[in-house]
């Protein structure tokens, strides 16, 4: 066996631990972040402490844990002895080469077990099976331990001697068969078990089928079938689903480690799969008793988080329904302030819990918490626009439910103002979804914010000829405006003229109303109750397309006003009746 000293070795530098927290903001570029990872490494790396002038050098990590460590010898997976191992020739590589050794003398039965010695030499104390040599236990091997390296061998040497007596019992053809007799036997209470639990789950299936049907239908019938009975007899047999599966893995379990173990050469995998079913629910069980304290901690922080957001939404509620006002702040902002007032409040709480979350310190979590800022930066720009904009309208207060606007071509009733989209209802009734960003960016006409003040006006115009005289015009328009039902007569309705142009002069008739939704009736019967006063008075309204005047002028006769198909209101009337 080689046997050197430690030597001193450069330890690897420890990988620095990563703090970032996520960013918000839209449209980070993505070089911008790999420069704000390599920043963030490097101030988080940690800074070597300084050394005095003259001051020895610190012994090296990898030198102080070498010194000391440990590896077992394992025999059938049977931990016989420890032993340790230096720089050149660590723990691990010694521990294996001297199980292959023992391992090796076992398998020889011509090596009897009374050959086993301990000799005594210049290093430390050897241990030889006849003249094969096992191992040295040196002073290193010792040293935590308080006992001469000649005492730790004769206890070494003994414990190899039984190690040795049971490889080789276990592996007689007698030991074999009754192992297989208790691995068939095994088998055989293995398969009942799964059969009784088979039937047992049968049986418990039928009996819940029975037992609470009717009042799994009752329970149906008073939650006004908000929960129907085929969602909770699903349920129900999901649960005793899951529940067979787990008892199906319990045995399963229990019976492969129990027929892996009884055979030397399968009892290394039984005991590894131990550790590898046991070990992560251990660590589960461990990590969720230390988070015990942190997720109080958050438990707290959730309900005063949740009861004082409570008494913000009264104080909103109290706003919006008039019982508390609030100087220059309208009931109409109540409900939008409160849902700003809501995400502020549910961030801080997030920013103070991140610390007391399991795992956050993670390098795992915060690499997730990064990647899902920045797909949610890059993503999420349309969103947030909309978002802003939505409460940029409500605060500017541009319009209300219930208002007609304008906005762009699309013009029509307010039917909900969300902080995403805006719905109209145009006069045709269809819906328009406008999205809000759309909104800010655009210019918007309101008619229905001073209609109920002073009256939306509503205004045509006419073009008519020089050779008709401008009052008589004007009393036309008027008279026509005065027809109208719908039109308010105080304000009273004017006319203007608009332009003097090549060939006609334009007329504008101004009205008011205070209906706006009813904007396109009242258009309609104003332009009927102009064409109905210009042909009385025989005057004709020209087109900017003016060639020359006509032989007959351009009128429609009294008498021909209600030509076929058309009848008049008197007509119309008995016909309905």
């Amino acid at each position: 066996m080689t046997r050197s000293s430690a030597q001193p070795a450069h330890a690897e530098p420890s990988a620095p631990r990563q703090a970032l927290r996520c960013a918000r903001g839209g449209g980070v570029a993505w070089l911008t972040l790999l420069i704000l990872l390599v920043l963030a490494w490097a101030a988080t790396a940690p800074v070597p402490p300084a050394r005095a002038a003259g001051a020895p050098l610190p012994p090296l990590e990898s030198e102080v844990e070498t010194e000391y460590a440990r590896a077992p010898v394992i025999l059938d997976g049977e931990s016989l002895f420890y032993v340790r191992g230096v720089m050149a020739y660590p723990a691990e590589k010694r521990a294996q080469v001297i199980a292959g050794r023992i391992q090796a003398v076992a398998a020889d039965r011509s090596v009897p077990v009374d050959s086993l010695r301990v000799v005594q030499t210049e290093h430390g104390s050897d241990i030889l099976a006849g003249d094969r040599f096992l191992m040295t236990v040196t002073e290193t091997d010792t040293k935590r331990e308080g006992v001469t390296h000649y005492f730790m061998a004769e206890a070494v040497r003994r414990r190899i001697a039984d190690a040795v007596t049971t490889y080789r019992s276990e592996r007689t053809p007698n030991a074999l068969l009754v192992k297989t007799a208790y691995a068939l036997g095994a088998s055989l209470v293995a398969g009942l078990l799964l059969l009784a639990i088979r039937r047992a789950f049968r049986w418990l299936d039928g009996l819940a089928e029975r037992r609470f049907r009717a009042r799994i239908e009752g329970l149906e019938a008073q939650s006004f079938r908000l929960v129907q009975a085929k969602q909770i007899s699903a349920a129900v047999r999901g649960l005793f689903v899951s529940l067979r599966i787990l008892a199906y893995a319990a045995i399963a379990y229990v019976y492969v480690q129990v027929v892996l173990e009884w055979y030397p050469w399968s009892r290394p995998l039984s005991r590894r799969l131990s550790s590898l079913v046991l070990g992560p629910l251990g660590n589960m069980a461990s990590a969720v008793l230390d988070a015990v304290p942190n997720l109080i901690f958050i438990a707290i922080l959730v309900l005063v988080t949740r009861y004082l957001l409570k008494l913000v939404r009264l104080f909103f509620a109290g706003i919006a329904g008039g019982t508390i006002t609030l100087a220059n702040f309208d009931r109409e902002w109540a409900w939008p302030t409160y849902r700003i007032v809501r995400f502020m409040a549910v961030a801080f709480a997030v920013v103070v819990a991140y610390p007391y979350i399991p795992g956050s310190t993670s390098p795992a979590f915060q690499g997730v918490s990064i990647f899902i800022g920045v797909i949610f930066s890059l993503g999420s720009s349309s969103f947030v626009s909309n978002l802003i904009a939505g409460y940029s309208m409500t605060y500017r207060r541009a319009f209300h439910t219930g208002d007609r606007i304008q906005i762009g071509d699309v013009a029509g009733d307010v039917t909900e103002c969300g902080l995403m989209v805006t719905r109209v209802r145009t006069v045709k009734n269809e819906e328009v979804v406008v999205p809000n960003s759309t909104i800010l960016n655009s210019h918007i006409v309101n008619y229905s914010a001073f209609a109920q003040q002073g009256g939306l006006i509503l205004h045509t115009t006419v073009g008519i000829g020089y050779e008709t005289p401008w009052r008589q015009v004007e009393a036309m328009l008027l008279m026509a405006a005065e027809r109208t039902p719908g039109l308010l007569r105080e304000p009273r309705p004017f006319v203007l003229q608009k332009a003097l142009g090549d060939f006609c002069v334009t007329y504008e008739i101004n009205a008011h109303t205070d209906a706006p939704r009813a904007m396109a009736r009242l258009y309609a019967d104003l332009h009927r109750n102009i064409l109905d006063v210009f042909n009385e008075y025989n005057v004709q309204i020209m087109t900017p397309a003016y060639e020359g005047d006509p032989e007959q002028p351009k009128v429609v006769p009294k008498e021909q006003w209600f030509m076929s198909p058309a009848q008049p209101p008197g007509a119309v009337a008995d016909g309905g009746a």
